[in-house]
Formats: C-alpha cells, structure tokens, sequence
C-alpha cells in the first residue's frame, strides 16, 4: 500500500459520536491521514481536512445531527498539515484559525486567517500549546468538560507508529522527547492525525504509550525496517 494515496478520496467515516466526527480519506494508504470536524457553540470547526468528494454535505449532516450547525472555521494545528485547510475555509466563507505562535503557516495559506484561539474562545476547548521548536510546531485542542483531546500528530493509532503490543503509540521521531505534559490532562476520547481515534479511556492509553515510548522504541524500529524489506 502507499504512504501517502492521491486521487479523489472518499469520506470514510471513524469517530462518529455527539460532539463530532472524523474521515479518513484513503484507508489503504498507509499513513491514514484523518481529519476531523468537532461541534462546539459556535458551530462545526474543521480541523486539518483532507478534502473529499460529498465533505461538504456530510459536514451539514453531522452540523445537524449534533445541534452545531454550520462549519464556523477550519483549523490548522500542525505546521505541516495545511492540507486543504484554504479549499474547505473557502467554499464555507470562514476563516483558517492558526495559534498565534505557529509560524510559516498564515503566508502558505489562500484564505482568510485568524488566531485559533478567537475561533474556539466561545465554546469548550483551549488552544493547547504541545511542541514549538524550530523543526515541528503542533497544537491540540482540548475539551476539559468533556475530555476531548484533538492531537494531530504525537499519538497515532496506525502500523508505523505502533510498536508490537502498543494500540497506541508515539511517533518515531519523538520516541526520545515526548511531550510528557500530556499524561496531565484528563482524556476519555482522543482524536489522532493518522489512523482511527481512541474512544474510551484514553487518558491510560496515552500514559502508557508516553511512559513507554523510549523503551519500546527499539521494537517499533526493528518492525518499521522488516516492513520495508519483506
């Protein structure tokens, strides 16, 4: 399968549940890209969408089912998922919301763009500031009510980020320096970038994948390699 499929994608549906819902566009590619849509009070925010045909009316459905109605904005919360943050903003008229201390990413966009925390300063979530270095710059945005963490790119729940045993895992280049802050905050759902969400309990799943990043890497590293040869 590829890492990274091309073409018109489908919305393939994970994640359904009363406050929001995910799509996977390519589920045989390997890195599972998915994308998210959360209801909040100031309607649907769009979080680093892969576009698909038909988005547009599983959005109204979802919008509707979960009492948020329309799409309020997308947003981009890591540097490098831009994605189709600008097409989605465009066709629905609102703005990419970006952290303010997320830089490279406002220019790289042609849409209208705002800080992410003005998009989500009338509903549940906080902007949560996880890794800002000069190589990698990812947000999360978190439902402290609800324990709802959206986190794009640490936790992964496909093949290339999990070692043997693990259902959850950290991504390879951060098996060293985990951002440990986050076995902090109180999780029962946690939607990821790559790959189907954790939908119960998932404050344990990422404080065993954090505690045991380092010593399990070796295992994810002797997989990842026997993959690509075999």
């Amino acid at each position: 399968m590829p890492m990274k499929a091309s073409g018109a994608g489908a919305v393939n549906e994970a994640n359904r549940w009363a406050g929001g819902g995910s799509w996977i566009p390519y589920p045989e590619e390997e890195m599972q890209r998915a994308s998210h849509a959360i209801a909040t009070d100031a309607g649907l925010l769009v979080v680093d969408p892969v576009d698909v045909p038909d988005l547009d009316e599983w959005l109204a459905d979802l919008g509707e089912e979960t009492g948020a109605g329309d799409v309020a904005g997308v947003a981009v919360l890591l540097d490098r998922h831009k994605r189709d943050a600008a097409a989605v903003a465009n066709r629905h008229d609102v703005p990419v919301g970006v952290p303010e201390w997320m830089s490279g990413v406002d220019g790289d966009l042609d849409a209208p763009t705002t800080a992410l925390s003005e998009l989500v300063e009338d509903t549940s979530y906080e902007v949560r500031r996880v890794i800002d270095n000069t190589f990698w710059q990812e947000a999360g945005l978190h439902d402290a009510e609800a324990a709802v963490l959206v986190l794009p790119e640490v936790f992964g729940t496909v093949e290339y980020y999990c070692a043997p045993g693990e259902d959850l895992g950290v991504h390879p280049a951060l098996r060293f320096t985990p951002p440990k802050k986050l076995k902090r905050l109180d999780v029962d759902r946690l939607l990821v970038g790559h790959g189907e969400g954790i939908a119960d309990d998932a404050d344990d799943l990422m404080r065993t994948a954090l505690r045991r990043s380092l010593s399990n890497a070796p295992g994810l590293y002797i997989s990842t390699v026997k993959n690509a040869i075999f």
